[in-house]
């Protein structure tokens, strides 16, 4: 069985690498011990890098150090084509290129705190055929499936 797969948006990176504790730091540990692996895009990392510079640059060589350690998979984001077919996806347009790298990088759930763009329209999780949900629902989905598999 192939492990399982988590998309990372910036919100759910954020997460990880700024709190102590918490679903999405459980996340991350679990990828920097190969249990799991967690997956972004490169807007995801420039996004993350962004605001942590903005908001605590003290901290933003630790999250690059955090990112490394957790064994992140970083894609390449879609094209302008690819995003532009998929634009019925969400009504927030700039969540659109998440989706879609999501979906490219073949992940078991995408993990976000966005709960306002991607979790409050059922139509979102429909159209696209993902998974979403925060960390706390990932981090309870994700032990689900190791007692399934004996992990």
């Amino acid at each position: 069985m192939l492990p399982i797969n988590l998309y990372f948006d910036s919100s759910a990176l954020i997460a990880g690498i700024i709190s102590d504790k918490g679903a999405a730091r459980a996340l991350l540990l679990l990828a920097e011990d190969r249990k799991l692996i967690i997956s972004v895009s490169e807007q995801v990392i420039v996004e993350v890098e962004r605001n942590i510079a903005k908001k605590i640059p003290k901290i933003l060589h630790v999250a690059r150090e955090m990112i490394r350690e957790s064994n992140v998979i970083i894609y390449k984001d879609p094209s302008k084509e690819e995003v532009r077919d998929h634009l019925n996806w969400i009504d927030h347009a700039a969540d659109v290129p998440i989706m879609v790298s999501a979906i490219k990088a073949h992940v078991d759930y995408l993990v976000t705190l966005n709960t306002k763009h991607f979790m409050n329209d059922p139509q979102v999780t429909f159209r696209s055929g993902l998974r979403i949900g925060t960390p706390g629902d990932t981090l309870s989905w994700v032990r689900e499936q190791m007692k399934k598999t004996g992990k």
